[in-house]
């Protein structure tokens, strides 16, 4: 089997073989693809919020296209207490409900229609209007001047099929033919693929949620719904800016044709992005998708920005113990892919199972894992950049070397020394096959780093100022925890804001001592020396 740090060309799956297949994984503890777990009525309860850290989860996703603010309260209530009881640093995701276009409400009472395939329906843009399966109202003013005749519209996600045969703009009417035999229930979602629909990216239920509700509770990331074009994030910058929620990282959801095709400019703005593959797979052919995914995968891998890849994972999982293969395959391949974390959505919102979704979530990003080539991936990172942007920047040099350094002498962690845990998305971005762990001051930059940036596990310190003794006590604690033994390499880089003057150094490891400095008892940021280098149990 050739080893995981060759160098020797070859096709992918060259470091599988049937041992490896046999092979039963011991642990998921040394994890680096980071989990998105979305919180609901299956899992918001204190007893499943510590299922889901026990099992696996980084970044708790608090979907706003549900609930209210009260709610949502109770359970980051609820989420931050079972975090300080069980020493967990969960990262928050605030998920915005973004624009949309909804159908209308029935008359009569109705709850359902049932449509049938090869009549007419006419859509009208009065959405005061109460429909039947003869005429239905839509939320969207413009829907009339949009859409063109032999156009496809897509209602409730697609279980109905309606084709344009006539727009009336002024009576702001589409007649449409319905193409499959379905019955739909009141305010289910419309899409309208390949139109860029005239609607504002920030509705003021989305302001009023990330002001009065993400800002207020200090949650990590933002991630807003249905971005088009990078003047989207900069306006949600600004409003973060305005409000005293600048410390807060942007997460674009890529979510239409649009969006795709500004991406590199949305790239550039971002923080981060999200392969949202709900939406997308409405607006572009389902048969691109993956296409689009792993695009977008790659210029994040690029450009060194965090993106997690999104929608019905492991969907069986919602009403199954166990997930389809299919499934499984497609977590394995977003791994392969590179992307920096998965997410899961109703499987733990609404799942029987969101124990078990978690867990073999986990298992098969670490199954992808531990069959990647590292000192290819190293190599293939660092010659896009190259090829892309003509050299790297001095921060990313830095970081290569300590990449390329650790394959080389075989060193067993990474250790980074950050003001702002940028150095440590540097060394993140390059890929390593070992652990990177980041001593931070800045308690948001640690929640940040450790919720997404694969392979990054943050410990809080009270200061940088003295890094060797910070040395010393990172020694100490490994060796006490059993991650590791004296004698083993550690590479060691400094960031240049941590006054190391941007250190790159090897170190073996000794007994070390403690100098106090790892900050142990905060209320909001937790040291557990049995998870030093683990995110399960």
């Amino acid at each position: 089997m050739i080893s995981n740090t060759s160098s020797t060309p070859m096709l992918h799956g060259g470091n599988i073989n049937l041992e490896s297949i046999k092979r039963e994984l011991p642990t998921t503890h040394n994890r680096r693809t980071k989990i998105v777990c979305t919180l609901g009525p299956a899992c918001w309860s204190e007893e499943g919020l510590a299922i889901l850290m026990d099992t696996g989860m980084n970044v708790a996703r608090f979907n706003f296209s549900h609930g209210d603010h009260e709610a949502h309260g109770r359970t980051l209530t609820r989420l931050r207490k079972v975090a300080r009881e069980k020493s967990r640093n969960t990262a928050v995701l605030l998920d915005t409900k973004g624009p949309e276009i909804r159908s209308g409400f029935f008359s009569g009472g109705q709850d359902k229609i049932v449509l049938v395939k090869g009549e007419t329906i006419r859509l009208t843009a009065d959405y005061s209007y109460k429909g039947d399966k003869n005429r239905l109202a839509c939320s969207y003013p413009k829907i009339a001047s949009s859409v063109t005749q032999g156009q496809q519209i897509l209602v409730a996600d697609g279980s109905l099929v309606l084709r344009v045969l006539e727009c009336d703009i002024p009576t702001g009417e589409v007649l449409c033919r319905i193409e499959n035999n379905a019955t739909i229930g009141e305010r289910k979602n419309m899409n309208l693929p390949g139109v860029e629909v005239d609607l504002p990216t920030f509705t003021d239920k989305d302001k009023d949620d990330i002001v009065n509700f993400g800002i207020k509770n200090r949650v990590e990331f933002i991630a807003a719904s249905f971005v088009r074009t990078a003047q989207d994030v900069l306006n949600l910058r600004k409003l973060l800016n305005d409000n005293g929620g600048s410390q807060i990282k942007i997460i674009s959801k890529i979510e239409n044709l649009q969006g795709l095709q500004n991406y590199d400019a949305i790239l550039a703005v971002t923080d981060g992005v999200m392969v949202a593959r709900g939406d997308l797979g409405m607006e572009i052919p389902p048969s691109k998708v993956f296409l689009a995914q792993k695009m977008m995968i790659r210029g994040a891998n690029i450009a060194g920005k965090p993106i997690i890849t999104a929608t019905q994972m492991l969907e069986s999982m919602i009403d199954s113990p166990r997930p389809t293969r299919a499934e499984c395959s497609d977590v394995a391949n977003a791994v392969y892919d590179g992307t920096d974390a998965v997410m899961l959505s109703g499987e733990t919102a609404n799942g029987s199972y969101f124990r078990e979704a978690v867990d073999v979530m986990a298992r098969t990003c670490c199954e992808a894992e531990q069959s990647r080539n590292y000192n290819q991936m190293y190599h293939a990172v660092r010659n896009s950049i190259v090829r892309t942007a003509g050299s790297l920047t001095h921060g990313e040099s830095l970081a290569s070397s300590a990449v390329k350094t650790a394959i080389d002498v075989e060193a067993k962690l990474i250790l980074v020394m950050s003001e702002t845990g940028k150095m440590a998305n540097y060394v993140a971005k390059f890929r390593p096959g070992v652990p990177i762990m980041c001593l931070i001051p800045n308690l948001t930059s640690a929640r940040q780093a450790s919720g997404l940036l694969q392979g990054v596990h943050t410990i809080l310190v009270d200061s940088l100022s003295k890094p060797e003794e910070l040395l010393d006590e990172v020694n100490f604690e490994l060796v006490k925890s059993g991650m590791l033994t004296v004698g083993d390499l550690v590479v060691f880089i400094g960031g240049r804001m941590s006054g190391l003057n941007e250190q790159l150094r090897i170190n073996g490891v000794t007994e070390g001592k403690s100098h106090g400095h790892f900050v142990m008892n905060s209320d909001e940021f937790f040291y557990n020396p049995k998870l030093i280098l683990s995110y399960g149990k």
